[in-house]
């Protein structure tokens, strides 16, 4: 069982690898299939050898090989995410009895709302070609894949919290946008009930947390937009991974 989490830890390396195409690529409306990865500064298309996760980034000291133009720290820092959640994502799996396919569908998961957190923070957008699609994913999963959550849990989770986001980017529109919306109704539909409200808690006190941080340290003014993406997809994660020990332990403490 060991050996599968690392295994599936080093695939997470090189599904980052690949992330930080579609983080880079999507918000711009590029192909995440050709041009094959290359150099943005000079175009110098990279070698299989300059492609190894982590490693190419250390080897290279953060430049490109042909015009040394400065690679940033965050490619390697998403390869390394990826492979640290992968690992966590089958190795906390151990002993609950969680059908392959439904392992396979929280790695898709976890891919994805990394992908999204950090186009988040570049655009302050979510695209639709990610959240629809994991929207879809979630809801079909949830009726094919046995375990939690099921079918019309899985439907009735993502409808009310994706429904409660609504109302409130209806009337709040400067505060929550409609990708938003659709980010919580897919993890609505992943996580079900009551995990997503969970998630939704973790986000928005995380959020709140660390705006007011900012704005108290003059990184952000008040009129300045704050993503919230990367929280929501934080507290997913979370959620995910400890949902259940976390009710378990406060329901022992509420006692």
């Amino acid at each position: 069982m060991y050996l599968m989490s690392i295994t599936i830890g080093l695939l997470g390396l090189l599904i980052g690898s690949f992330l930080n195409v579609v983080i880079y690529r999507v918000p711009r409306g590029e192909s995440i299939v050709t041009p094959g990865s290359h150099c943005p500064a000079c175009g110098h298309y990279l070698r299989a050898w300059e492609l190894v996760p982590v490693v190419s980034f250390l080897i290279q000291k953060g430049q490109c090989r042909n015009c040394q133009a400065r690679i940033s720290w965050r490619y390697p820092m998403v390869e390394l995410l990826t492979g640290v959640l992968f690992y966590l994502t089958v190795a906390l799996s151990f002993g609950m009895e969680i059908h392959p396919a439904r392992l396979l569908l929280n790695l898709v998961f976890v891919a994805v709302l990394i992908a999204l957190a950090f186009i988040d923070l570049d655009t302050f957008r979510l695209p639709d070609v990610l959240t629809l699609p994991l929207l879809g994913l979630g809801l079909l999963g949830a009726f094919l894949i046995p375990g939690n959550p099921t079918g019309w849990e899985s439907v009735l989770s993502a409808l009310g919290a994706g429904g409660l986001f609504w109302i409130i980017a209806r009337f709040y529109p400067q505060g929550m946008g409609l990708g938003d919306v659709k980010l919580v109704a897919a993890m609505g539909a992943f996580l079900g009930f009551p995990s997503i409200f969970l998630a939704i808690f973790i986000g928005s006190f995380l959020g709140a947390l660390i705006g007011i941080f900012l704005l108290l340290a003059g990184r952000k003014g008040f009129r300045q937009q704050i993503p919230f993406g990367p929280y929501l997809a934080l507290g997913a994660i979370l959620a995910l991974f400890w949902g259940t020990q976390i009710f378990d332990w406060y329901w022992t403490w509420a006692r």
